[in-house]
């Protein structure tokens, strides 16, 4: 009985070496095929993209409102009422051209007023210029006189007295003329401030004051119009802290609009204003440059989405950001790509990068144009994906 029971007990290890021995065989395949050698592995559940060529650049992104390079904005210097306006938003005037006039009743009876003070001081200069010829002559009698000891000399100082009251009395009119004379300067020139006319050459942008308002300057100058130069736009574009200082003079930049977002329009940076702006806390630069604008297309006050050149290729061997992978030594601008190969399988590669795009990377060696990245990892498909074609970033 018991020689019948020992094969019993024996054949459960006998059936558990056996599963473990095929264990350790698929362990030891799947070790040396993928964990083992990391260079070669199954592509087909991988999303793969090619290497293309093309432009890239690295920029610094900022947003900006679209000026006139060149404005001024037109007041009136009296007040009164706006009797006429001669132009409208969108006239193009001349330096000098008549915009609009202001009633000039009440300037024009300030200037007549003026001007007859003016004569009835002169009026009074000359009987005043014969009394001082009589008191010369007085004066001068009286010293002969008194050099003969025909005349007191009590006497003769009276007439030197009334010789000096008259000269003073000449030089005090003087100096009222004088005074007349730049009252009426004043009221001819504030005649002259009811035609408003342009300072320069250029466009209407807009109109503030409308024909028939009471304009009052007495405290401050009250805007009717502006008048600026639109062939030639600025750019202020406000840039954060914490890239201003990767903007420089002379820089290249450009920006699109809105309403055209593939037209790039571009300048070189003229100027870095060293007063910031604080937008909720947030502290911006603002940087300018300046953009042609012949046909006008650009106008007062749009947005404008503006890009500073930090760095820029023209043909680069580009890769999806999505396929790099941090390198194993931790090697400044080394990454490693998994490349598809002609059988299907990924290798993996150590690639040296350069420029950083919005979604794209420049490759300076370790791939070639056409071959296949692989962008995405395992998940779930049941085939593998079309390679996907990639957008070449032209912005950060």
């Amino acid at each position: 009985m018991a020689s019948r029971s020992r094969p019993n007990r024996i054949l459960p290890w006998s059936l558990f070496g056996a599963a473990a021995l095929v264990l350790v065989a698929t362990f030891t395949w799947r070790e040396v095929w993928s964990g083992g050698n990391e260079r070669k592995q199954s592509a087909a559940n991988f999303l793969t993209a090619p290497v293309t060529k093309g432009p890239i650049e690295r920029t610094v992104i900022a947003a900006g409102v679209v000026q006139p390079v060149q404005f001024v904005d037109v007041g009136a210097q009296i007040s009164g009422q706006l009797r006429a306006l001669a132009v409208r938003p969108g006239d193009r005037v001349t330096q000098g051209q008549l915009l609009g006039e202001i009633d000039p009743v009440l300037n024009q009876a300030k200037l007549v007023e003026a001007e007859a003070t003016l004569e009835n001081l002169r009026a009074q200069r000359r009987a005043r210029f014969d009394q001082l010829t009589l008191a010369d002559v007085q004066r001068k009698r009286s010293q002969a006189l008194v050099a003969l000891d025909a005349m007191a000399k009590s006497e003769a100082e009276v007439m030197d007295s009334n010789f000096r009251v008259a000269v003073s009395s000449i030089n005090s009119l003087d100096a009222q003329i004088k005074q007349a004379q730049a009252g009426i300067a004043t009221a001819r020139a504030q005649l002259g401030y009811t035609r408003i006319v342009a300072p320069m050459d250029g466009e209407v942008v807009t109109i503030t004051a409308r024909q028939g308002q009471t304009l009052n300057a007495n405290q401050t100058a009250p805007n009717i119009l502006r008048i600026a130069r639109l062939d030639t736009m600025t750019v202020w574009a406000q840039v954060a802290e914490a890239d201003i200082t990767s903007i420089r003079i002379g820089q290249d930049a450009y920006f699109t609009i809105l309403g055209d977002q593939e037209t790039r329009r571009s300048g070189k940076v003229r100027q870095i204003l060293p007063g910031p702006e604080i937008v909720n806390g947030v502290i911006f630069y603002n940087a300018l440059f300046d953009v042609p604008n012949p046909d006008g297309s650009l106008k007062v006050q749009m947005t404008a989405q503006v890009f500073f050149v930090q760095d820029q290729a023209g043909e680069a061997l580009l890769v999806p950001l999505s396929a790099l992978r941090p390198d194993n030594q931790g090697r400044a601008g080394r990454h490693r790509v998994k490349v598809v190969l002609a059988d299907g399988t990924a290798e993996t590669r150590s690639v040296k990068t350069g420029i950083k795009g919005a979604s794209m990377m420049q490759i300076l060696s370790g791939v070639n144009e056409g071959e296949l990245v692989v962008i995405g990892d395992e998940a779930g498909a049941t085939k593998a994906a079309k390679p996907t074609k990639p957008r070449i970033a032209r912005m950060n």
